[in-house]
């Protein structure tokens, strides 16, 4: 594990295929930088991974960006937070070599939304995104330029956290800003199921390795 000058404790492990995209992989809610490694490892062997710990606490679980309420996120912190992590993905360029071009964020819950307001507010950072379980974290005011950038949002029927509205709402949203959008819907909860791993390993494979 490493700090960086941001403050961001995170866990880096190097490409075994220097052509491979890197994963910026970015936990729910009570997680860390290692949650989400063995899902890196199933979505892209090869790839380098990325995995910064969030830098808010709620009840002692970590979190990106702090919440008022379930689903009622503080709008000034998640945009503070998501410039933090902008300048975060910045200096892993000069360390780690990552760049802009072949950074592919993978977001669960809380790291699915901040990696949305990412893809939002600074759409020049990421190369693409698949995001589980996200929400719509904000309108903004100026549609961002997206264009052509592929993004998998996998999204729970039965998930009591998420409403069933916002998930289109977020893929409209990326639409109008001519991203690539795919929108696949499970018979699940919030949890991930292993079907949609795998689809997710297809998607990956079909959008950034081909």
């Amino acid at each position: 594990m490493t700090a960086t000058e941001t403050g961001f404790k995170y866990r880096f492990e190097a490409a075994q295929d220097t052509s491979a995209p890197t994963l910026l992989l970015l936990h729910g809610t009570g997680g860390d930088e290692n949650d989400l490694l063995p899902l890196g490892r199933m979505l892209a062997p090869r790839a380098a991974l990325l995995s910064p710990r969030g830098q808010v606490l709620e009840n002692g679980m970590p979190r990106f960006f702090r919440r008022i309420a379930e689903g009622v996120f503080d709008q000034k912190d998640l945009a503070e937070r998501t410039s933090d992590l902008a300048r975060f993905i910045e200096t892993m360029g000069a360390s780690h070599n990552v760049t802009a071009s072949s950074l592919i964020a993978v977001g669960f819950s809380n790291g699915a939304n901040i990696a949305a307001s990412l893809l939002l507010r600074f759409p020049d950072q990421l190369a693409g995104a698949i995001l589980m379980r996200a929400m719509l974290p904000f309108i903004p005011e100026q549609t961002p330029n997206l264009s052509g950038r592929p993004i998998l949002l996998l999204s729970g029927k039965q998930d009591p956290i998420v409403p069933l509205d916002q998930p289109p709402a977020l893929a409209n949203l990326f639409r109008s800003a001519g991203a690539d959008v795919t929108l696949e819907w499970a018979a699940a909860g919030h949890g991930l199921t292993q079907a949609e791993v795998s689809k997710a390993q297809s998607w990956l494979h079909q959008h950034l390795f081909s």
